[in-house]
């Protein structure tokens, strides 16, 4: 009689299969991108060490910036959890957590150019290209959160 600890099957969190050397190169690649973009972004918006350029902005885009700013806690919240979700891809630990913590900051990234700031539409796109490409990379990891719990 077996013992149920050797029956139990746990869940595979990665593919049997090896990834091609193109698509592992573009996963890193991604990964990289990503990680670097929210890295920078995020000590930006804790250290505030790059000028606040305001010429150009729409008025509305402009005000929503300012009161985040205003808030006191906002920004450097926000840049947190970016650095965070950044420090995490780039050292390849935790992905789907980092995926998971920079898919409503993607989301409101190009809302907000979308329908405050268009002329960063297509950063934001690229972006939420990145966010997507690397979400469907690691799809093993969310099949959990999409499951129907009993």
């Amino acid at each position: 009689m077996q013992s149920p600890i050797s029956t139990f099957d746990a869940p595979q969190l990665q593919s049997t299969a090896t990834p091609s050397k193109g698509s592992r190169y573009a996963r890193i690649t991604a990964r990289s991108l990503l990680g670097f973009t929210f890295c920078f972004a995020g000590s930006n918006g804790i250290f505030q060490f790059l000028p606040q350029r305001a010429d150009g902005m729409p008025h509305a885009a402009l005000e929503l910036a300012t009161a985040f700013a205003h808030s006191g806690y906002m920004m450097p919240f926000l840049g947190a959890a970016q650095a965070l979700a950044g420090v995490l891809l780039l050292v390849n630990r935790c992905v789907p957590l980092g995926l998971v913590i920079l898919a409503p900051i993607v989301l409101n990234i190009v809302a907000f150019h979308l329908f405050l700031a268009p002329q960063g539409l297509v950063v934001a796109g690229v972006v939420l290209a990145l966010e997507l490409y690397l979400a469907y990379a690691n799809r093993k990891a969310f099949t959990s959160l999409f499951t129907k719990s009993a």
